[in-house]
């Protein structure tokens, strides 16, 4: 019996994801939360003849059930990028946003996973740890950020230019943040060797970091990648579901690194020096992170000081984040 709450669950990113993890064999309880229109969506999911049995929590007066008896908590809740706005724009609004969630989560279900997606996750996740630890409920193995959708598109856009890949097989490490040059995908270590000229390997890196502009674009001012994000969403519930069961599961996430401090030190080495935060390849267990995967070989030179670039930025965002937490 598996509990999921999803914060935020009658929004873009929340009704997809809703629907999806109603289809999710695993889950028993599907708790969605927002402030406004969940119970229709909450109706409309609950036809679906799935065994998860589905409620509604409307509003902050319902919060507090909202995720009380809960295992895992994926928080989608906030604003959406518009035509314009990077995800540091975002901060102001969403920040408070996770803050609050997180506070209720601590008080209500210490030991639940966490799973952040409300941009700017290089801000976000280091608010909720520091929710967490004034809480004195932290563990740095049960909090995640969303950054699957990098290797989604990572894995896409690779078929896009060669289309002899099977993009549903080909796994693409991400390492790094979960904006623009914080993106760090190394193409080199896929799965599956792919042969990219120089140029091919620069563009497409530029392609997979900025591709939710690609997005937010297309759209035209109505919403940015709430879709593909919900897909990408899911498919992170889904390998932290399988792995409360046992099973070995590998993702990339962003983590707090003290969450496998012997792991780190690969990464660490590679160029994250001494920041907190850093997504990585992670293999989950029943207590979440089991521990950090090792990459298998060295990153290229493109890499390695695409590596020290979004170090840079992250240490700007992580901070953002803490000073937030603690300043409010």
């Amino acid at each position: 019996m598996v509990s999921v709450a999803i914060l935020g669950a009658a929004g873009g990113i929340g009704q997809p994801l809703s629907l999806l993890l109603k289809l999710n064999a695993n889950v028993s309880k599907l708790h969605l939360y927002d402030i406004v229109n969940v119970p229709g969506v909450a109706a409309d999911i609950s036809h679906i003849s799935t065994n998860a049995e589905v409620k509604s929590f409307l509003g902050a007066a319902q919060l507090s059930d909202a995720v009380t008896g809960i295992d895992l908590a994926i928080i989608p809740a906030g604003v959406p990028r518009k035509p314009g706005m990077t995800r540091d724009d975002l901060f102001k609004i969403n920040a408070g946003i996770v803050k609050t969630l997180v506070e209720a989560i601590a008080l209500n279900s210490p030991k639940a996973f966490i799973a952040v997606i409300s941009n700017p996750v290089n801000s976000t996740v280091p608010i909720a740890a520091e929710v967490l630890k004034a809480k004195g409920v932290f563990d740095a193995r049960r909090l995640f950020g969303v950054t699957s959708l990098d290797v989604v598109r990572a894995s896409r856009f690779v078929r896009d230019l060669r289309p002899d890949v099977d993009a549903a097989a080909l796994r693409v490490p991400v390492v790094g943040g979960h904006s623009g040059n914080t993106i760090v995908p190394l193409l080199s270590l896929a799965s599956t060797p792919v042969s990219l000229s120089a140029e091919e390997t620069k563009d497409l890196t530029h392609r997979i970091q900025f591709g939710g502009d690609e997005v937010v674009k297309a759209k035209d001012g109505a919403g940015s990648a709430t879709l593909s994000m919900a897909y990408a969403g899911a498919r992170f519930a889904d390998s932290l579901l399988r792995a409360m069961k046992g099973e070995s599961v590998v993702e990339p996430t962003f983590i707090a690194l003290a969450a496998d401090p012997e792991g780190a030190k690969e990464i660490r080495d590679l160029g994250a020096g001494s920041l907190e935060f850093f997504a990585v390849p992670v293999e989950l267990g029943p207590g979440g992170v089991k521990r950090i995967v090792p990459l298998g070989a060295q990153p290229n030179a493109f890499e390695l000081e695409a590596i020290k670039v979004a170090t840079e930025a992250l240490a700007t965002n992580i901070a953002t984040g803490v000073t937030y937490a603690k300043g409010v």
